[in-house]
């Protein structure tokens, strides 16, 4: 009896080691292009739980308080999509280079994503070359 009790809970945890949210994003960069001042920084990244558990995406954070990400809420079935929308100040002119941690329960726990581009400033045309 004992030894059934023990090939149980052995059976049990493997298949409980098996199961792995597993996170494939459709783009891991954002590439903004050149933006005009004050124009919409809202952009998404776009996933799917390609793993055979639920994804929980515990948090999202940005490498600087220009850049704010927001996570699902909830967790993603296997083979569901979902998207983590990033809003960038263009208010700040420059060029753009940010990093977006993303924590969950995937088999990669930890994921950096990126954002770049530029914001041109008031007056130039995002037609004319910068330099």
């Amino acid at each position: 009896m004992k030894k059934l009790v023990l090939i149980a809970v052995v059976a049990l945890v493997s298949f409980a080691a098996n199961a792995q949210a597993k996170i494939s994003f459709k783009a891991e960069t954002i590439n903004y292009g050149q933006v005009a001042k004050g124009s919409d920084g809202v952009r998404t990244f776009e996933f799917t739980n390609t793993g055979n558990a639920p994804l929980i995406i515990s948090d999202v954070k940005s490498s600087c308080g220009c850049t704010v990400p927001k996570k699902p809420d909830g967790p993603i079935a296997p083979g569901e999509s979902s998207t983590i929308e990033v809003k960038y100040d263009t208010n700040r002119v420059g060029p753009i280079r940010k990093t977006v941690t993303v924590y969950s329960n995937a088999d990669e726990p930890i994921k950096a994503l990126k954002i770049k581009g530029e914001v041109l400033a008031e007056g130039k045309s995002v037609l004319e070359k910068t330099r």
